[in-house]
């Protein structure tokens, strides 16, 4: 069910409105508010560690979005390195914000990685809470932090990986000697890459600290 209102809403909603000629970055939060909490909410159950992790979830991707676009402009990025993209702007011209729809699929692609992290982080904190009644703010969170760090160690390898095996005709431009590491290092392409890579990895690490203070601020409220 989670998965069909996802796709609903995607698109019912987000992609109409980019090709409308809107923001495909606000296109893509406002699909992500309502994507977040349903899917969350139906995968997991009305709790309180569902609620924490859609919080923790909402907040990561505001600032991974913050990142996304610093690093984008910073990269002068067009959005137009890929193929698809291409016969779209010819379709459409100058309707469509490509470094915008860039940045929207960054943060949608992102949903599901974030569910599995902040979840985890909110479920730990609840079960060493309920272990431990007088357990403290400082000893909650560090020990939390603890069982995040491994998590999240494994989760960016597999985030990195799966980037890397999806782009293997990519990676073949750094070993073929009649390109230098610095002229492949700057076809838009190849920085795309790098930059998605690079911003999912960083939101995805940022999930485990802004969830568990969050979690550990709930909890210890409602103890």
């Amino acid at each position: 069910l989670g998965m069909v209102f996802s796709f609903f809403v995607l698109f019912r909603l987000v992609l109409p409105l980019i090709l409308l000629g809107y923001s495909p970055v606000w296109s893509a939060i406002g699909g992500c508010v309502l994507i977040i909490p349903a899917t969350f909410y139906l995968s997991h159950g009305v709790k309180h560690k569902t609620s924490v992790a859609i919080l923790g979830t909402l907040v990561t991707l505001v600032l991974t979005g913050v990142m996304a676009y610093i690093f984008a402009h910073l990269g002068n990025l067009t959005g137009l390195a890929d193929e698809a993209a291409s016969f779209l702007k010819s379709d459409t011209g100058d309707r469509i914000d490509f470094q915008g729809l860039l940045l929207a699929g960054i943060l949608i692609s992102m949903l599901g990685v974030l569910d599995d992290v902040s979840v985890s982080q909110a479920a730990i904190v609840q079960e060493l809470e309920g272990a431990k009644k007088n357990i403290s703010f400082v000893e909650l969170y560090r020990r939390t932090m603890t069982v995040g760090k491994d998590h999240i160690a494994s989760m960016v390898n597999t985030l990195v990986l799966v980037y890397a095996g999806a782009s293997i005709p990519l990676l073949l431009l750094f070993i073929d000697h009649s390109h230098t590491f610095y002229e492949v290092l700057n076809y838009e392409f190849v920085a795309e890459e790098i930059i998605q890579t690079l911003v999912a990895s960083i939101g995805l690490i940022l999930t485990v600290p802004v969830t568990t203070f969050i979690a550990c601020i709930w909890h210890r409220k409602s103890a």
